[in-house]
């Protein structure tokens, strides 16, 4: 699995975090980080969110790990590049279901809503986890890309 990780300078630190967890995680070939080095990086998130999405889309990573102060802007960005599903979620069995309900790609942390102990663990447990393109929730997930699609431009 190729992950992607990605934060403004409210996240850098979880940012940080979660991925030498994911770079010591063998279950994760491959972690490229796009995100801000430092907390003086002031580029706004949109910028990482936009990337980090673009790169799952075009095949170039699986999943992405992004974090801003809330965890919602990085979301709301990276929804917006065709063909991807992100969501907040700071609990394990929001973060289970992203994957075996909705497919997502990416999670996103809020770096001022979760701890860095409870990140890494549910970092842990999202890595793990697939969908079933037999599942009831298939139909449901079909369903989304079918209107995305016939609405591009």
């Amino acid at each position: 699995m190729r992950v992607v990780v990605a934060a403004d300078n409210a996240g850098v630190e979880l940012k940080n975090a979660v991925r030498d967890q994911l770079e010591a995680d063998d279950r994760v070939s491959e972690v490229i980080d796009l995100g801000a080095e430092s907390a003086d990086d002031d580029t706004a998130y949109p910028h990482f969110g936009i990337a980090a999405a673009e790169k799952i889309a075009k095949d170039e990573a699986d999943r992405a790990i992004l974090v801003c102060g809330t965890g919602i802007g990085m979301a709301i960005s990276a929804n917006k590049v065709p063909g991807i599903r992100a969501t907040v979620a700071h609990d394990s069995y929001s973060a289970e279901r992203s994957i075996k309900s909705n497919n997502c790609q990416i999670i996103t942390f809020g770096a001022r809503v979760i701890g860095p102990e409870l990140a890494k663990k549910i970092t842990g447990e999202w890595v793990g986890y697939t969908f079933d393109p037999q599942s009831a929730s298939a139909a449901k997930v079909a369903c989304i890309t079918d209107y995305e699609t016939r609405t591009a431009c």
